[in-house]
């Protein structure tokens, strides 16, 4: 008789991003080794009868134990957030490690990975902020970098101590190209947004309200036009991060159907809230302010659209936590304006069952769509399939076992993070992840964590597929470099 299994999981209905079936899956140190009608013994076995048996969610944007441009520090630390991730069903995070201008890109790396190793409880990544292009960056710590595993970084066009022009951008894009890394980009009209901001500021307009005013639609959709050009021009993949308007949205799908390897991502805030949400009562406005703000319920119908045609490839949650407080939001009480305000609101733990219940329940996605949203495609853009992302034999046994009908009321009481508030008070969602496995360790099962800080381990990630070009250089530019003895860029 063969030795025991260390884990199986039995009768329940498995999906991944292209397949529904039911099987047992048997585990043995941290893999998945079986998966078949009827697995052999474990020495631990879950019944998972009537409920869904998901790969674990991967989380590719969001923000933890990271200090602001405005040097205000995100509430959560790698222990709250990681737990966080983990009760909803979330697996692994890549959060970033953010340059500020001045800044050693190698030592920003070392300072996370300080924070991250004795706390996380769940594995992790990283991606880069490059803020500060410099010489030594571009031609040293960024490549080095790059081989070493850290294929991704994250750009602004906005926030004056972040931004970078579009000469700065090229060669950024043009390192990626040349590195076999993949350039994410935050894309808003930085002039736009000022002047209106400078507008309002001078007719003492500075409500949470007027915040999505100044971070106009128009904004978003030039700035994305204007990304995907620069993009174009080099022939250099990319992803929008946190799109939220149906502007920015349409240009991403005509750039896509020009064949370009223009990819996109989208956070629960999006469809979840608009900008009524910025007029509530006082301050009470300022919980819901993000960059982008939420927009209509016309720009929430073109999201879900997106998500149901393919036009967005990642449903992130851009989690950003700042406590509702003067350490955080309200730096100023309630004289803060919205110039003011932390920018980001809480969302690791609601992200998958915000996109479950309002999708797959309410018919807008498929299952199918809801594993690759929420862990497969983030995998595979950043560099971690298939051991990440998937249930297959071979993969890392990272599962979530969710009851497809279990009602629950958001509240701030009942989750993780220490923000303190969510944007979601009062929402009842449909399905919950109630079982929660990273590398076949059960880390949350029925409310109860049992993970230990430090647990989680860093991955490194491999060149993504989406980071090769697809040889669609501006056709001048590719005449020149075949008459050149070096490459231009």
């Amino acid at each position: 008789m063969s030795e025991p299994y260390d884990l199986v999981i039995r009768n329940g209905t498995v999906a991944t991003a292209a397949d529904v079936f039911q099987c047992d899956i048997a585990i043995r140190e941290g893999r998945i080794v079986v998966l078949e009608g009827s697995a052999g013994q474990g020495k631990q076995e879950i019944d998972a009868t009537g409920k869904l048996v998901l790969p674990g969610g991967i989380d590719s944007h969001c923000h933890i134990e990271q200090k602001s441009s405005a040097g205000v520090v995100c509430a959560d630390d790698f222990y709250s957030a990681t737990v966080s991730a983990a009760f909803g069903g979330t697996t692994t995070v890549i959060p970033f490690a953010a340059q500020h201008r001045g800044q050693s890109l190698r030592q920003v790396v070392r300072d996370y990975h300080a924070a991250a190793e004795p706390k996380a409880v769940i594995d992790y990544a990283f991606h880069l902020i490059v803020s500060d292009p410099s010489e030594q960056v571009l031609g040293q710590e960024l490549p080095a970098l790059i081989k070493d595993g850290y294929t991704s970084f994250k750009v602004y066009m906005t926030y004056d101590m972040l931004k970078v022009s579009d000469h700065q951008m090229l060669d950024i894009l043009a390192l990626a190209r040349r590195e076999g890394a993949f350039v994410m980009i935050h894309a808003e009209n930085h002039d736009m947004i000022k002047w209106l901001t400078e507008r309002l500021g001078e007719k003492g307009l500075g409500r949470p309200l007027f915040h999505a005013v100044a971070h106009a639609r128009i904004a978003e959709g030039e700035a994305t036009n204007r990304a995907i050009a620069l993009g174009e021009l080099l022939d250099a993949p990319m992803l929008l991060v946190h799109v939220s308007a149906p502007e920015a949205t349409a240009v991403i799908r005509q750039a896509q159907t020009r064949g370009l390897k223009v990819f996109a991502e989208t956070c629960p805030q999006y469809v979840m809230l608009t900008a009524d949400d910025l007029d509530r009562e006082g301050m009470e406005g300022a919980k819901y302010c993000c960059s982008p703000p939420p927009r209509d319920s016309a720009g929430q119908a073109a999201i879900w659209q997106g998500l149901a045609n393919g036009t967005f490839q990642v449903f992130s949650s851009d989690h950003a936590p700042y406590r509702f407080d003067a350490t955080g939001k309200l730096p100023k009480g309630d004289k803060t304006t919205f110039k003011e305000v932390a920018n980001g609101v809480p969302g690791l733990e609601t992200r998958l069952p915000i996109l479950f219940s309002e999708g797959v329940c309410k018919g807008r996605i498929a299952l199918n769509q809801f594993v690759a949203l929420g862990a497969t495609n983030h995998a595979k853009l950043y560099g971690l399939y298939p051991r990440k992302g998937t249930i297959a034999v071979g993969a890392d046994a990272d599962i979530a076992i969710w009851d497809p009908e279990r009602r629950v009321k958001i509240t701030a009481s009942m989750l993780h993070d220490d923000a303190g508030y969510t944007p979601y008070e009062g929402r009842e969602l449909t399905g919950w992840p109630i079982t929660v496995i990273s590398r076949g360790r059960v880390i949350v099962d029925r409310g109860r964590l049992s993970a230990e800080r430090g647990s989680g381990k860093f991955l490194k990630c491999a060149t993504p597929d989406a980071a090769k070009p697809q040889g669609r250089m501006v056709p001048e530019i590719a005449t020149v470099g075949r008459f050149s003895d070096k490459p231009l860029f």
